[in-house]
């Protein structure tokens, strides 16, 4: 049986925009590129290849065409690190009704975590969603995520709004 574990998560948020400390990374090999056409295959390549390690799996239930839907909704925009021509991470922005656009999901693949590159994908995430109109930028991480995490997020300007405790199995 697989074990259970307390979880902490924290939400964040960033507002007003010139809270944001940027960090940039000064590399012409490092791309962001905006996938408004990924395809769920391509899009479940990269959730696995970054969030498996930390127990990401809720959209591994969803259905091809579910997710096919989800991603083409227009508050929907997946943004892909690349680095030459690896696929180094990725981030989702999802604008809600109110004007604030949450980073849904943001990470890394292992071998290019520890080079500067989440900082500068934060930075970019958290622009992106200001340069749409955003009045507020939020996100959530966990006790499962990257130790590196949480840091990188208040390092940047996040400020912390609220924590929730639940069980997981894992």
């Amino acid at each position: 049986m697989s074990p259970v574990v307390e979880v902490v998560r924290t939400y964040l948020e960033l507002r007003p925009r010139d809270q944001l400390r940027p960090a940039y990374i000064d590399d012409p090999r490092v791309r962001f590129i905006r996938r408004d056409d990924i395809t769920p295959t391509e899009y479940r390549t990269l959730y696995r290849a970054v969030g498996d390690r930390w127990h990401w799996h809720d959209r591994n239930a969803w259905s091809d065409e579910k997710l096919a839907a989800y991603l083409a909704r227009p508050p929907v925009s997946v943004w892909i690190c690349q680095v030459d021509d690896d696929r180094a991470g990725y981030f989702e922005l999802e604008r809600g009704d109110d004007g604030a656009v949450e980073i849904a999901y943001f990470g890394l693949v292992p071998e290019f975590v520890g080079r500067g590159l989440g900082k500068a994908m934060l930075t970019r995430a958290a622009e992106e969603a200001f340069a749409g109109g955003a009045t507020r930028v939020w996100l959530h991480t966990c006790t499962l995520d990257s130790p590196a995490a949480l840091p990188n997020y208040t390092a940047r300007g996040f400020e912390e709004t609220r924590k929730e405790t639940y069980v997981m199995q894992i």
